[in-house]
């Protein structure tokens, strides 16, 4: 059995916001994709505190191998994604949460880029904290929007090739 869960908060004053990207990439997931092997985790939690919803189904560092997090990464530009495993939670305060929840880094994270890039194609991430609030409680803008849907499909791709083929065969295809 998977157990995914995508991050974000709840209500409607947060939908379409940036911080609630995974969320919106498992709700896509989730419309596309039904299986007995499939258990979504949906959290009314706020994201600081989404490791409570986690740690009702994931119980041992065992089972915490089998758990997809889908989230935002203000480190990786609009449009991307990437595939981890066993990695810190680089300041995202919700995976720490989970972090905190299942007692250990070993299990896959699916991050989703909602940075601006720059010429070079990096992520230009807001500076400093009130900035950096401002920009993932943000709603995403109509020229986004494009970008975001492809994006979600994508991160919807990724699961179910994580599911079907494996971490391995899934971090080949998606971390390009």
């Amino acid at each position: 059995m998977f157990f995914i869960v995508g991050l974000g908060n709840p209500g409607i004053e947060y939908k379409n916001t940036r911080h609630n990207t995974g969320r919106m990439a498992v709700e896509f997931f989730s419309k596309k994709n039904v299986s007995k092997k499939v258990k979504i985790i949906e959290s009314g939690e706020f994201m600081n505190n989404s490791g409570k919803a986690v740690a009702k189904f994931i119980k041992s560092k065992k089972s915490a191998q089998n758990l997809i997090v889908v989230h935002d990464d203000l480190d990786l530009p609009l449009g991307t994604l990437k595939i981890s495993y066993n990695k810190g939670v680089g300041g995202h305060r919700g995976l720490d949460s989970v972090v905190k929840a299942v007692k250990t880094l070993k299990f896959v994270r699916v991050r989703i880029g909602i940075s601006p890039a720059t010429a070079k194609g990096r992520a230009k991430k807001p500076e400093g904290e009130q900035k950096v609030l401002d920009f993932i409680l943000g709603k995403f803008k109509p020229s986004e929007s494009d970008i975001l849907k492809k994006t979600l499909k994508r991160a919807s791709e990724a699961v179910q090739t994580l599911i079907i083929d494996g971490r391995e065969r899934a971090m080949n295809m998606f971390n390009q």
